[in-house]
């Protein structure tokens, strides 16, 4: 495990065309050339920063994995804060969850807490 890229919570149960995933990063270097590399595309990226002690980013588990099934072109990425602290210190998380959209490396809305219909909005309005 250690510093690979994996892939958590396939969604499952759903008739989706396509499989869509949570991709959850324990390596700041392999987060920032995913980074780097997603300023060339304008798919938006929703970052969720989470750590495991943490309640309520628990309890958005499931509508993050939701999300992910339903908007497929949207892409979800998860980030502990204690495993890669130097990312959130980056971004300024200071609570959690921390919910960043980003389009071509720029930040374009953020959710600061559970606030799952917000959130929901806020993918909405941004995805195209």
């Amino acid at each position: 495990m250690g510093n690979e890229v994996s892939a958590l919570h396939e969604t499952s149960g759903q008739s989706s065309r396509k499989t869509s995933q949570v991709i959850a990063f324990h390596s700041s270097a392999k987060w920032r050339a995913h980074f780097e590399a997603s300023k060339a595309t304008t798919k938006l990226i929703v970052i969720d920063f989470t750590a495991a002690w943490c309640r309520p980013c628990r309890s958005m588990e499931p509508a993050i994995n939701g999300f992910a099934a339903k908007y497929t072109d949207v892409e979800f990425i998860k980030i502990d804060v204690d495993e890669l602290m130097d990312v959130a210190q980056e971004f300024g998380v200071q609570a959690m969850p921390t919910y960043i959209l980003m389009k071509k490396g720029k930040e374009v809305d953020k959710v600061i807490g559970a606030k799952r219909e917000e959130l929901q909005k806020k993918i909405e309005k941004h995805r195209f």
